[in-house]
């Protein structure tokens, strides 16, 4: 990997850190509505794999997507927009925290159905086979979704009729407050998959390089072969499920733990450690990133609400 994609692959981790945190602080000022589930912790999940893609391939998200979003590139004032519930939202005002598209970039949701975009991420498969052209699918969904019907439906069909299509389950552990070992009976969960003849990976989700290089090999072979995968990604989100979320139901020791692991300071001192960053570079794409955020902030705050008529726009039937 050449040394700019690394740098740019710690900026878009960095940009989406420090975007979940003024996310957060503008939660608790009145200026978000409705929920809010922060990205914080599995930045390397989105990064790493996103940048695998080619701008015409297609991205799905779950209802933790703003940072998924960021790394298909969508523009932080218009992300920052939609959680404010503005016009110049990236969906209007009309979706908020959990449905972001941005068909210029194909990035198709945010979808606030736990495992509501499976099947969808199925027909988009089945549509580019229909059209014989090379693009891929990726789909992310949280370990929640494993029970849902859907799962198993979409990964059904999927193999079935060998549509490009990469499904990446990020395993943080806890569907909203339920620990997986409580609520599957099979807690390995790319293993799950195994029986729909998925060809199946577990990648570390804390590690950006790591998740690039699995998102690399199931791209591969997706073009090639029009061959389903499967990923299972372990992560760990340091924030509760959402913004309202007290967290009792972890530990302060258990949470520690895993801050050692946080994906941007491993990834920044590898990059430290093999001289492709310096600290004055650190400190530039800090600065530059902290501008970013607050022109986000500015713009949200000074666009318009979409007036009472834009409710009945879009709508599809």
């Amino acid at each position: 990997m050449e040394k700019q994609d690394k740098i740019e692959m710690y900026r878009q981790m960095l940009l989406i850190r420090k975007f979940e945190e003024k996310a957060g602080e503008m939660y608790t000022q009145g200026k978000v509505g409705g929920f809010l589930h922060l990205y914080i912790g599995q930045e390397a999940v989105a990064v790493g794999f996103i940048s695998a893609l080619r701008p015409d391939d297609y991205v799905i998200g779950a209802y933790r997507e703003h940072g998924q979003a960021l790394a298909r590139g969508v523009d932080p004032k218009r992300v920052m927009a939609e959680l404010f519930g503005k016009s110049t939202g990236v969906s209007r005002g009309k979706g908020g925290s959990m449905h972001m598209f941005d068909v210029e970039r194909n990035f198709l949701g945010g979808h606030g159905i736990v495992g509501g975009g499976m099947p969808l991420a199925a027909g988009m498969g089945f549509a580019i086979n229909y059209r014989e052209t090379d693009q891929v699918v990726m789909c992310f969904f949280g370990d929640g979704a494993v029970n849902e019907g859907a799962f198993h439906e979409a990964l059904n069909l999927v193999s079935l009729w060998n549509l490009p299509v990469i499904y990446v389950c990020e395993n943080n552990l806890y569907g909203m407050g339920t620990a997986v070992y409580r609520a599957s009976s099979f807690p390995e969960i790319f293993r799950r998959a195994q029986c729909y003849d998925l060809d199946t990976e577990s990648v570390d989700g804390m590690d950006v390089l790591a998740c690039r290089d699995a998102a690399d090999r199931a791209i591969r072979r997706a073009r090639k072969e029009k061959s389903p995968r499967f990923i299972e990604a372990i992560t760990y989100r340091f924030r509760g499920h959402s913004v309202a979320d007290p967290g009792t139901y972890r530990t302060k020791e258990e949470i520690g733990e895993w801050r050692k692991k946080d994906p941007i300071e491993q990834f920044r001192g590898q990059l430290e450690a093999d001289g492709t960053l310096t600290a004055e570079d650190i400190q530039r794409i800090e600065e530059e990133l902290d501008r970013v955020i607050q022109e986000a902030v500015e713009f949200a705050d000074s666009s318009e609400e979409l007036p009472v008529e834009g409710l009945y726009e879009d709508v599809y039937a």
